[in-house]
């Protein structure tokens, strides 16, 4: 043993952020056998959820072993935002693999395989919410408490941050599948307006994970919150533009057309994207309060 205690950090998995992490990894790898090995998964969204959990997997038990030897300490990243940035979206990419999962793969009657196969199936969309609820319990458990010093990916505002990233993913994807938005030049203007969002989110992220908001330039916090005022002006901007140019009836169709084929359908793609858009706005804004709040309360 050196001067700074053991080789080997107990809390790694002793702790209630520990704890949570073991489970994470039971419940992961539980779920992966099943679909390895009876459950089965096919096409596109089949691999999207043999994916997530593969990479949900690997990266818990990475952040254990390395967290247990305390070789985390060697790397050049601010480890404590970047572990509750990646149990942020394990959960939010779980609870999307045990909705989709299901929706695709689960019936109510016994596929030709036959009832067994089934069963499987059931079992691989219980163990993935208890995974989804297993990384939830630690981002609860590390987020920013009064009083505390933590990262600023453990604040609402950070977290938040996560979240608008997963819902831009989501708005892209309905994006490419058909949404037709070349059509008009205001449709690319929002397209344009989501991938600004999406990339200077990003940035924010991986320059709080790597711990070089230094090269900023300027303070962390103001930036912030000035990108966070900008995201939501733009937002509203295409919360009116994108339905608009959709949905009349000048430009497009309020009603979804009898011609549409299920999952390659326009008008539904239209729909997820002015829906998203709507969830993203909200968040944008619930940010900007918590910006707000926060330098308020910091500023003496």
């Amino acid at each position: 043993m050196d001067s700074q205690g053991p080789y080997l950090n107990l809390n790694a998995v002793a702790s209630p952020v520990g704890v949570a992490r073991v489970w994470q990894i039971i419940f992961s790898c539980v779920t992966v056998s099943l679909v390895a090995h009876q459950a089965g998964f096919n096409a596109a969204y089949g691999t999207f959820c043999m994916f997530v959990w593969c990479l949900c997997l690997t990266t818990t038990a990475c952040v254990v072993a390395l967290e247990f030897t305390r070789l985390h300490t060697c790397l050049r990243l601010s480890w404590d935002n970047f572990t509750i940035t990646f149990a942020m979206l394990a959960t939010l990419m779980c609870v999307t693999a045990s909705v989709v999962y299901p929706m695709y793969f689960l019936q109510a009657q016994c596929p030709h395989e036959g009832c067994e196969v089934r069963n499987y199936r059931i079992a691989v969309t219980v163990f993935s919410c208890l995974a989804s609820v297993a990384y939830l319990a630690e981002v609860i458990i590390a987020r920013a408490k009064p009083g505390h010093v933590s990262g600023y990916m453990a604040t609402a505002s950070g977290l938040l941050k996560i979240i608008q990233a997963f819902v831009a993913c989501i708005i892209f994807g309905a994006l490419v599948n058909e949404s037709q938005y070349s059509r008009h030049a205001a449709t690319q203007y929002c397209v344009a307006v989501y991938s600004f969002c999406f990339a200077v989110t990003v940035i924010v992220v991986l320059l709080t994970v790597s711990g070089k908001t230094p090269l900023l330039r300027c303070p962390f916090d103001r930036f912030v919150v000035v990108y966070t005022f900008v995201a939501v002006l733009m937002y509203v901007s295409t919360a009116v533009i994108w339905p608009v140019f959709c949905f009349d009836k000048k430009y497009g169709s309020p009603r979804r057309p009898d011609t549409c084929t299920r999952g390659k359908c326009p008008w539904e793609s239209q729909l997820v994207v002015t829906i998203f858009t709507y969830i993203n706005l909200v968040l944008y804004i619930a940010d900007l309060a918590y910006s707000q709040r926060i330098r308020f309360i910091t500023q003496p």
